[in-house]
């Protein structure tokens, strides 16, 4: 597995390159970095070029993840950071693991053994990405993090009927009926599912397909969707984006 590993402390980064080449052979370090700019410029250099991020959360000169925010990361992201208050913003951005430094090994090995298993099952659907037998599936968002008052409370998407705009904030519904408001914007949701599963129908909503339970035809060739759980407010599907739904409801 070609490895990346962001890190601004020597120390830190010695230690984790020794525990590296001494317990996992499979594991080539093919760069270093200790900055968001050094590693940013190296992603957009390396766009495929590396399959696991081991990434320090605080850098010489800011945060980790300001470096979500300039680039796309494809590859495994494993968090390493001397506090534990960065846990629930490591997760929201999809790392698959989080680790306290002085790094334990036996933590370190699952987190590894994580990193095997999810390159192991993308290997096995190559070929059906894009036509490119050599490209890597995307990987989508697994689940967020809903704060409500002193609690956090994960949500997967699968258990997500739909996503909505509503009073200058961004809200989900899950198929139990009940609705939270999260951090991120819909642009930046829609970026993070698959398309196969939620479709964009309006600049308001995104709807998962197995919560449409019908159709309505309107006038003006519009759509309204009957959606489980319903929703207080109609759920129309935008005129300029009524063929590519139809479209996708039939996939």
């Amino acid at each position: 597995m070609r490895t990346l590993i962001i890190e601004d402390e020597p120390l830190a980064r010695r230690r984790l390159v020794k525990l590296l080449n001494d317990n996992f052979k499979d594991i080539e370090i093919v760069g270093q970095e200790d900055s968001v700019a050094g590693s940013i410029a190296w992603l957009k250099r390396n766009p495929d070029g590396c399959d696991v991020i081991f990434m320090d959360v605080e850098l010489s000169d800011g945060e980790c993840f300001e470096i979500f925010n300039a680039v796309t990361i494809g590859a495994q992201v494993i968090m390493t950071t001397a506090y534990d208050s960065y846990a629930v913003k490591a997760f929201e951005v999809n790392s698959i693991d989080y680790l306290l430094k002085p790094v334990d090994l036996n933590l370190l090995e699952r987190a590894v053994s994580r990193c095997r298993e999810r390159l192991s099952a993308g290997a096995l659907s190559r070929g059906s990405v894009a036509g490119n037998p050599f490209r890597e599936p995307k990987m989508y968002k697994e689940r967020y993090l809903i704060r409500t008052n002193s609690r956090i409370v994960p949500v997967k998407v699968s258990e997500i009927a739909y996503f909505f705009s509503a009073n200058k904030g961004t809200w989900l519904t899950n198929k139990a009926g009940e609705s939270y408001v999260i951090n991120p914007s819909l642009d930046e949701i829609s970026e993070n599912l698959n398309h196969d599963v939620f479709f964009r129908v309006s600049r308001n909503c995104l709807v998962a397909k197995d919560a449409i339970s019908g159709i309505i035809k309107l006038s003006g060739s519009r759509l309204r969707l009957n959606v489980e759980p319903a929703p207080k407010f109609p759920i129309e599907v935008s005129r300029t984006r009524v063929d590519d739904f139809l479209k996708w409801m039939e996939e």
